[in-house]
């Protein structure tokens, strides 16, 4: 063969091969680029990296392919992502569509918070191109503010409905006054009925001014030092009228020299609505024992009654607003079901906390515990921390709880 021609075919060979491998190394390093997540090398548009790290929300970048090349801490701890994939069907379809539709797409969805159990987030989530190549998915934390609106949402409903019966009670024993005015047996027992039915539609419309109230109360800005004692006091005052009427006698053990930062009038009317619910729901000629303590720097304040208890399935909702174990019974004790609901937001707004105890049968104890303030002088603090034995007992006669019934909810 003519050796020049063998040169051609061998010059042609060599750039053949040399094309070839050019272009092998490109698409090599184009496939490197997009699917080395591991190395942190991922090539996303300039100044993206910057903004991410700023925007304040959690975000996830994927691929052409839906694979995770960047996500936040906070992604995977909203169970968005896990290692480098998407975990909800739902961000997919949205990161279909983007690619698809080259527009910007927004949706809060309520997604599992993880592989087990019935928990749920609420997010927002915003899905839009980032550069050529890759889609961001943004998503915004809406749980706490949702549920704050249902909660909302569900309060005015209960308080429309609550207002609803005595409102139409005094309006159709309006009516029946008016037409018997000439029996006077007949206008004594409807004109009876209505100052009951104004009572109780007086005793809700204060509850809900006063638990409004709570919710907007600042203890930090507004309190003071309390006397404890005072405040067992001046509560157990305003409620022997009702305890009179039933013949029921308050007694009161134990004493506490130590102090509390708050607000005397929100823990007096914290601690009345425990006492009148003990009132309420205890049998005629009972006792209801209020006990007090200092210990390991808190306060308990126990209030005790013989009533007849409440199962475990009704002590975990006795706290919610308008919760009634018995609501016929409760309407005719005049409850309004706020009354734990009072308790607790002032037991929370001074830093402490409202349980219970309960057993059918053998009645309900109610315990609010509050820290102590710190700084106390020596006098002071002594009494304060001494044994309990020091001091009289706390009733020891009266069934030992830490709780409430429908009767704490109604008061």
């Amino acid at each position: 063969m003519d050796p020049m021609l063998i040169g051609m075919l061998a010059g042609l060979i060599g750039l053949a091969l040399g094309t070839f491998g050019v272009l092998a190394y490109r698409v090599s390093e184009r496939q490197r680029k997009i699917l080395d997540v591991d190395a942190g090398e991922i090539a996303l548009p300039a100044g993206a990296a910057e903004v991410l790290a700023v925007v304040g929300r959690a975000f996830v970048v994927v691929d052409a392919v839906d694979g995770v090349v960047r996500a936040s801490p906070a992604a995977y701890a909203y169970g968005l992502v896990r290692g480098h994939t998407v975990v909800h069907k739902e961000l997919l379809d949205m990161t279909a569509g983007v690619r698809r539709d080259g527009v910007i797409l927004e949706k809060q969805l309520e997604l599992p918070r993880g592989p087990l159990g019935q928990g749920t987030i609420i997010v927002q989530i915003r899905a839009a191109m980032l550069g050529e190549e890759f889609i961001l998915l943004l998503a915004d934390d809406r749980t706490e503010i949702t549920r704050t609106e249902e909660i909302r949402n569900d309060f005015v409903a209960n308080v429309s409905h609550e207002l609803k019966t005595p409102v139409g009670a005094i309006s159709l024993l309006a009516e029946a006054l008016e037409s018997s005015a000439d029996d006077e047996l007949a206008v004594r027992r409807f004109a009876k009925r209505m100052h009951k039915e104004s009572g109780r539609l007086a005793a809700l419309v204060q509850d809900i001014i006063e638990l409004s109230r709570l919710q907007g109360a600042s203890v930090t800005q507004q309190g003071g030092p309390v006397d404890v004692n005072a405040v067992i006091t001046e509560a157990v005052d305003r409620s022997q009228l009702p305890a009179e009427s039933k013949n029921i006698s308050i007694v009161v053990g134990g004493r506490t020299e130590g102090r509390v930062f708050g607000d005397q009038d929100l823990l007096v009317t914290a601690l009345r609505n425990l006492i009148d619910n003990a009132i309420r729901y205890s049998p005629p000629n009972t006792r209801v024992g209020i006990g007090v303590r200092s210990k390991e720097g808190l306060v308990a304040i126990s209030v005790t009654d013989q009533g007849e208890g409440l199962s475990p399935e009704d002590q975990e909702r006795v706290f919610e607003r308008f919760y009634r174990v018995d609501a016929a019974r409760s309407r005719h004790t005049g409850g309004t079901g706020l009354g734990l609901s009072i308790v607790k937001h002032v037991a929370a707004n001074h830093g402490g906390e409202i349980t219970l105890w309960s057993q059918p049968g053998q009645g309900s104890t109610f315990t609010l515990r509050l820290p102590e303030m710190e700084g106390q002088d020596d006098d002071a603090a002594e009494p304060a921390s001494a044994p309990a034995t020091a001091r009289k007992p706390t009733l020891t006669h009266v069934p030992r709880a830490t709780g409430a019934t429908e009767r704490g909810a109604s008061a």
